[in-house]
């Protein structure tokens, strides 16, 4: 009989949120050596957890998102029985999120309250109501004993890359790689226009390390491309500034992140990612909080225009102005990277 302790994580559906499930996953493999994870993941995010050095096998779905999928889920949690898994975090707060490991019959089945899930979660766990915390200490405190009172230290996520890729991935679109630092900018933020810092910063940013002798990569999704095509209409020396957005995948975006000397991004994915591959991040904060979801391990700083109105979490400026984001001036994220450079890369100067 397999006496192997197995684990079921139900994943999230937010790049940044996966990431940052690696902590736990981590955490799961530093208590018990033997044990394996599996997690279960929409296909946005499953490449991130093939990349996680904990994980022992991802389950990925092809679930429309915001549909329930009853059938489908009851589908996938009935296949999952045979594996025996002792115990699931289920990470979104979604009743849908639930459903497969209570079909799976998982015996123990921990997440927090959310949307109304009764008897799917019998290990429920109070949501705080605030984000003074970080989002990767919910993650991490999941795996504590509810008579548990002393807190978790939480492994900085990472993702394992391949450094090799990025010439497959520059052959592939036809484009070249120059003997060259490489920075790498991430302008987009899925979540709204409140968390992105304006083209005009990043066009000066780019306009600085190129003509400091830098390579510049853009990267995002394809929804990012009308930024990115303001920068481009601002930098003084294209040739060296390379617009990747939209033509790489996730799974690719790890590897050109992991493969670049520093990396400057809005609250994002893409800069989760990045600080998740060690390189040097700066993250760039406007309506979120560098509190609650900043970049974490020892090469990662965050900056931000402190005003009162910040962190509103919204995904508009409800006042209309976006000052925390219009006035945080480049030459102020310059120095941070400087900064973060002359710590972790002193050969590297910007």
């Amino acid at each position: 009989m397999d006496s192997t302790s197995k684990t079921l994580v139900i994943g999230p559906a937010w790049v940044g949120d996966m990431v940052m499930a690696q902590s736990l996953c981590s955490y799961l493999k530093t208590q018990d050596p033997g044990i394996e994870i599996s997690v279960v993941a929409p296909a946005n995010t499953a490449a991130i957890a093939r990349r996680m050095p904990a994980v022992h096998d991802v389950i990925e779905t092809t679930l429309a998102h915001g549909r329930l999928h009853l059938k489908a889920r009851w589908r996938i949690g009935q296949s999952l029985k045979k594996k025996r898994f002792s115990q699931a975090f289920v990470l979104p707060g979604s009743f849908k999120a639930a459903l497969v490991p209570f079909f799976a019959a998982i015996p123990l089945r921990t997440g927090y309250s959310g949307e109304p899930r009764w008897g799917l979660i019998n290990d429920c766990r109070p949501k705080p109501r605030h984000k003074r915390d970080l989002m990767v200490d919910r993650f991490i405190n999941l795996a504590r004993t509810k008579t548990s009172i002393q807190k978790i230290a939480f492994p900085a996520p990472r993702l394992e890359a391949d450094l090799s890729a990025p010439q497959t991935i520059f052959r592939r679109l036809n484009k070249k790689i120059k003997v060259r630092p490489v920075l790498a900018l991430c302008p987009g933020a899925e979540f709204g226009p409140a968390k992105q810092w304006p083209p005009a910063s990043f066009a000066s940013l780019a306009n600085h390390a190129t003509a400091h002798g830098w390579q510049v990569w853009l990267m995002g999704g394809p929804g990012d491309q009308k930024i990115a095509n303001e920068i481009m209409a601002s930098c003084q020396v294209t040739t060296a500034v390379i617009n990747l957005v939209g033509q790489t995948t996730i799974a690719e975006a790890i590897d050109l992140l992991a493969s670049a000397d520093a990396v400057v991004s809005n609250d994002s994915g893409l800069m989760h990612i990045a600080a998740a591959t060690n390189t040097p991040v700066v993250g760039i904060f406007g309506s979120s909080s560098e509190q609650h979801t900043p970049p974490l391990g020892d090469n990662a700083t965050s900056i931000f225009n402190s005003i009162d109105c910040r962190p509103c979490f919204a995904r508009h400026c409800p006042l209309g102005h976006t000052k925390c984001l219009s006035e945080l001036r480049a030459d102020r994220v310059i120095n941070a990277l400087s900064k973060l450079l002359a710590y972790s890369s002193p050969q590297l100067t910007i």
